[in-house]
């Protein structure tokens, strides 16, 4: 199956994080576990077939990003238990939590309450018969925690996350940013092995998010509890994860560092996300053979790790790299120089963006730039392109 890489293939190690407060005594006493986790899965629904292999480490935070329609819910609700995979297995800490059936043995499914995993969604799902300490204090009471204790670990993670003095309100109490605060402490507060975090930002004000995104990283680090983010934003996987894996049509397409991920995009998608452009083909002589043109790159001279001739590759290049001109350039120091056709104009914070084809290719101009040069939907122009700023890897 295809999927993530573990430890050993990681360029950087997990986050140090700090323990302290109830959450440590947790630990120290046994009741939390290390949050390994080892997930293999195989799911046939509808247009969906997904298989992928998630591997987690202890304290580890893990971003899976993907267009809509690529399986990340379905990954997070077959780790969580609520979909049951076609094949494969769930590991976490040496405990095996799902199991498909084989000939070697029998099938095995713990339901979701029996896992040690949580799942938090957009949507806070809190109890609203409940007070808000009572909220945090439910999974600490219902993993046999006693009432004392559990309501100062309430009281202490509602100070963790910014609501000191709110315990005694209902949930209707609060705003959608606290009410999300709320959902989180009450999580953390009931020490999963792992946390499954489902767009766990796309219903809150553009506002909070920012407050609320940090908040979670602060305490993901500080609890030392592994977990899983889903997103659509590139911020989440900047802010919160240690390793980011972008799954397309149901399947990982690329892995790493979140760094490097963002820095050598494996496809149009995570290209997107890292605000590059990406040009696919064919390797040749340290370049790219992409829609009729050569694309040169730094990796011909020094600097990039040369990719074999005729293996997939991709030229991959900033935006506000490529310059534009009307006419054929007849004295230019670029090494990339191809015709294009304007597809679309679009306005960005710092001018026009232009869409271009063939290749498809996104060039940033000035708004002075498209009237002087009189650029349109379906003009004729010429892109530039120096080899200094393009960077050339291999896809696969």
């Amino acid at each position: 199956m295809s999927g993530t890489g573990g430890a050993d293939e990681r360029a950087d190690a997990p986050r140090t994080r700090a323990s302290g407060g109830p959450a440590s005594r947790a630990d120290d006493s046994g009741r939390g576990r290390a949050g390994r986790l080892d997930a293999d899965l195989a799911l046939a629904r509808g247009d969906l077939a997904l298989d992928v292999r998630i591997r987690l480490d202890p304290g580890e935070v893990l971003a899976l990003l993907g267009p809509n329609g690529a399986g990340k819910s379905t990954v997070l609700g077959l780790i969580a238990g609520l979909v049951r995979p076609d094949a494969g297995s769930i590991v976490l800490d040496g405990r095996t939590l799902a199991r498909a059936g084989t000939e070697a043995g029998r099938p095995v499914a713990l339901r979701p309450e029996q896992r040690g995993i949580g799942l938090l969604g957009q949507e806070p799902s809190l109890f609203p018969h409940l007070t808000v300490a009572a909220n945090v204090a439910f999974g600490p009471r219902a993993a046999g925690i006693g009432r004392h204790e559990a309501s100062a670990l309430a009281v202490d993670w509602l100070g963790r996350v910014g609501l000191a003095g709110f315990g005694e309100r209902r949930p209707a109490e609060l705003s959608g940013g606290q009410r999300q605060r709320a959902a989180i402490a009450r999580a953390l507060a009931a020490r999963p092995a792992v946390l499954l975090l489902d767009e766990p930002f796309a219903s809150l004000d553009a506002e909070f998010a920012p407050s609320v995104r940090r908040m979670l990283g602060e305490q993901l680090a500080a609890s030392r509890t592994s977990a899983i983010v889903v997103s659509h934003d590139v911020l989440d996987a900047i802010v919160l994860a240690d390793r980011t894996a972008v799954l397309e049509r149901g399947r990982i397409v690329d892995e790493g560092p979140t760094a490097a991920v963002l820095a050598a995009p494996r496809s149009p998608f995570t290209a997107a996300l890292a605000g590059v452009n990406l040009v696919a083909g064919i390797a040749d002589g340290g370049g790219v053979i992409a829609g009729g043109y050569r694309f040169v790159g730094a990796g011909t001279g020094a600097g990039a790790a040369p990719v074999p001739d005729g293996a997939a590759a991709a030229a991959v290049f900033r935006p506000s790299s490529v310059l534009v001109s009307t006419v054929q350039p007849e004295h230019t120091s670029a090494r990339n120089v191809w015709p294009a056709t304007i597809t679309a104009l679009e306005p960005t914070a710092g001018g026009i963006r232009l869409r271009t084809t063939a290749p498809d290719v996104l060039v940033d101009v000035s708004a002075a730039a498209v009237a002087e040069l009189g650029l349109r939907h379906g003009a004729s122009v010429w892109l530039q392109l120096k080899a200094a700023e393009t960077s050339v890897h291999r896809l696969h």
